[in-house]
């Protein structure tokens, strides 16, 4: 059974943005606990950001990106092809 989508789970996966912010978070020198402690949120939340399967919410997304240092377009927009 395929998830329904909504608010939290994206309508498709976006494996791009996954490996983008997994990749600035390494980068940081963050755990996935680490960046979920950081920005307030469970550890879960955060692998399913790296799996592409959760759409965050705009502030969350602010959050991520500043702890990333980084920005939300570097992190999530496909058509941005900049270093996170």
């Amino acid at each position: 059974m395929t998830p329904v989508p909504g608010p939290v789970r994206s309508p498709e996966a976006d494996g791009a943005a996954g490996i983008r912010i997994r990749a600035a978070r390494k980068d940081a020198g963050l755990t996935q606990q680490g960046l979920a402690a950081t920005v307030q949120v469970s550890r879960q939340t955060i692998i399913a950001m790296e799996t592409g399967d959760y759409a965050p919410s705009v502030y969350l997304a602010i959050k991520v990106a500043k702890a990333l240092r980084s920005s939300v377009e570097a992190l999530w927009d496909p058509e941005c092809q900049g270093p996170p």
